[in-house]
């Protein structure tokens, strides 16, 4: 049993890890875990709150929904709260589900069975039948007002018949046919290559130009009328029926069920196909059918009591593990891949496994020869769970890390404090296009065009050594390239010479230096202010700018004391590439300075992002909640509950007008 400081060490453990896993699928569509990781470690969290309620905090995780609205876009308030839903891992679950109903109603009831879409929920309204907003669930609150986006999706009806105020909820996504031809064309063009169907709809659907998301093939299911009782409709079956009277897209796979056992042979038998599915499903959801029933029932601060979601187990299936190869990063880390015979494993073929590092090898004890259980949810990259060791013939080998590095046979090192094996060498080949790949990419120079497989190309062709030669492409060497024509030369040159005009913190983050990600580039840039300013810093100096310890400090020191780098960074800045930051306001501007500064609601004119970098541009902090300790709300439209704290805690609140004025704008 666990202890009540165990507990304590968990909890706050799990609930850092949970919020960081929701702001990677939530707000950057980029999971590093599968949906039943996650499942699971928020199931873990709530069984400890309900162990040790004193533990339990009104914004933990199992209470709040996961999301939030990105500054990118306006926020938009919910007129129905968008809620998520409970889990169900198992028919137990779904018998005690039944069971506490049951307890509630004491009367006959049904339920509506229908997929689990994996996509990204929305919430459209309609005004006298027209279409007039939509928006992101966010978190149950405050959304993303993504109207101009949804716009672009064919199955949205823009008008409708009927002229009273309608509010549907509906899941977006990307067949899985259209998201095999998109990464199949990206692959001939070299560019990003995504992970799963679900990510790719998000992130498509996040684009700041509604052209770039019309030339996406998004489709949407509605599942939800969030406003039955304006109109008239009294079950969820119903709705379903008006809204496809409507001209909706509702998913035909539901049905009515009249008790949990029908209920579990639906997820039976929609386990067994659902990879005949042109759409990715994660589970089925079970909703009360009547909705005055639904009342009864009521809700929780995160998830309605009337209905539950099932969620597919992780698939996990037997094969054998051929070989263990390993491969050299750009930061020249050693990392061992697991070769595997073919398996089919949640609608893909599955032949490799990352096995992360020495230590994983050597705890799970996996060992060539194996027979090993993969499993690969979510559409994540496949992971082995571990050997079946009773399965061992005898003739299974002990895998080694290698003492040189494959690539360019210099000796290979791991680090004190280190789980990983590196390659030391600058001049590593392997190193050196993984450098260029992440130079290229979004969180560096974002260069357009040079993806993984156009860089390799390049490299093979012998166009390009290192970062620097880049700059130094000629299309006449460029158009004899396979698959690379005079309009794609065109265009990848003009994105290199865009790139040219970056901020300098894009520079720093491209470079690759270990343990410098893109917030301490971005600090490194504005402390600094220019390349040539952080080059003459010493270790003491560095380390005394927040959050820059002594490790990170010394890696800072150390790149740019190497010859070879100072060589490759004379050859950029002769190339044109920027090495400044960007200007700031000058300190007579810094009106906000030192100020916590809350943003609330629509402003008339400005995004949410416009306004907040004003406000850290005359040196203020945009902070997400209301406390004591707010200096200033700016509020617009739709400001809801942050203005009514504000008001009782007594902090200023000021409107768009005045918020300019005081910035001198």
């Amino acid at each position: 049993m666990i202890s009540l400081d165990e507990a304590k060490s968990r909890v706050a453990f799990l609930r850092e890890e949970i919020q960081r896993h929701s702001e990677l699928y939530y707000n950057q569509d980029s999971p590093e875990i599968s949906d039943y990781e996650y499942d699971m470690m928020l199931k873990e969290l709530g069984e400890i709150e309900e162990k040790y309620p004193e533990l339990k905090v009104d914004n933990s995780p199992t209470e709040v929904v996961g999301g939030k609205a990105s500054d990118n876009f306006e926020p938009y308030v919910h007129k129905h709260r968008m809620l998520s839903l409970a889990n169900a891992f198992s028919k137990e679950d779904l018998i005690a589900f039944d069971r506490r109903v049951k307890e509630t109603l004491r009367d006959d009831y049904s339920y509506v069975v229908e997929y689990k879409i994996d996509g990204l929920s929305v919430g459209l309204t309609y005004e006298n039948g027209v279409f007039s907003i939509g928006a992101t669930r966010g978190d149950g609150v405050v959304g993303e007002n993504i109207t101009e986006n949804l716009k672009t999706i064919g199955e949205i009806p823009k008008k409708i018949e009927e002229k009273r105020e309608l509010i549907v909820r509906g899941e977006v996504y990307i067949s899985k046919d259209s998201f095999i031809k998109i990464n199949e064309r990206q692959a001939e063009l070299g560019g990003q290559i995504y992970a799963n169907p679900r990510n790719l709809a998000a992130g498509t659907l996040r684009q700041i130009n509604p052209e770039q998301t019309a030339k996406r093939p998004l489709q949407i299911w509605i599942f939800n009328l969030e406003n039955p009782e304006n109109l008239g409709i009294h079950s969820h079956e119903g709705s379903f029926e008006y809204l496809e009277k409507l001209g909706f897209t509702v998913n035909k796979g539901y049905k009515k069920c009249n008790s949990i056992e029908e209920v579990w042979k639906f997820i039976e038998e929609a386990s067994e196909n659902r990879e005949k599915l042109d759409y990715g499903i994660d589970g089925i959801v079970i909703k009360v059918d009547d909705l005055e029933q639904r009342e009864v029932l009521g809700y929780t601060s995160k998830s309605p009591r009337w209905a539950i979601a099932y969620k597919f187990p992780a698939e996990r299936k037997e094969t054998k593990l051929k070989d263990i190869i390993v491969e050299v990063g750009r930061t020249g880390a050693i990392t061992p891949t697991a070769l595997l015979e073919p398996v089919s494993l949640a609608g893909t073929t599955v032949s490799r496994a990352t096995l992360h590092n020495e230590d994983n090898i050597k705890d799970k004890d996996i060992r060539i020869g194996d027979t090993v259980l993969v499993q690969k949810a979510g559409d994540i990259i496949p992971q082995i769970i571990g050997p079946i060791k009773e399965k061992r013939t005898g003739e299974e080998q002990i895998f080694e890390m290698p003492k040189y590095c494959p690539a360019c046979g210099e000796k290979a090192t791991r680090l004190p404090g280190e789980a990983v094996v590196r390659c030391v060498n600058i001049s590593c080949p392997a190193q050196k296009r993984r450098g260029i790949i992440h130079f290229a990419s979004r969180d560096a120079m974002d260069i357009e065009g040079l993806g993984e497989s156009r860089v390799s190309q390049l490299i093979d062709e012998g166009i390009i050594r290192d970062i620097s030669d880049i700059y130094h492409m000629e299309k006449d060497r460029l158009v004899k390239i396979e698959r690379m024509g005079e309009k794609s030369a065109d265009n990848l040159l003009n994105a290199v010479e865009r790139s040219k005009d970056n901020d300098l913190w894009r520079l720093i983050s491209g470079l690759g230096i270990r343990l410098i990600g893109n917030k301490a580039a971005k600090t490194l840039a504005e402390v600094g202010g220019s390349l040539d300013k952080i080059m003459s810093m010493n270790a003491e100096e560095i380390s005394s700018i927040d959050e820059f310890g002594e490790a990170m400090s010394k890696s800072v020191v150390d790149f740019f004391n190497d010859e070879e780098n100072k060589k490759l960074i004379s050859r950029l800045i002769e190339s044109g590439v920027n090495t400044e930051a960007e200007i700031k306001e000058t300190a007579e501007n810094m009106v906000f300075e030192g100020m916590k500064i809350v943003l609330t609601g629509t402003l008339p004119s400005l995004k949410r992002a416009e306004a907040k970098e004003i406000i850290e541009a005359r040196g203020g902090n945009v902070t997400s909640s209301v406390s004591k300790s707010t200096d200033l709300v700016v509020a617009g439209e739709a400001a809801g509950s942050k203005l009514d704290k504000a008001n009782s805690l007594g902090v200023s609140v000021i409107d768009e007008e005045e918020f300019l004025k005081r910035a001198g704008l």
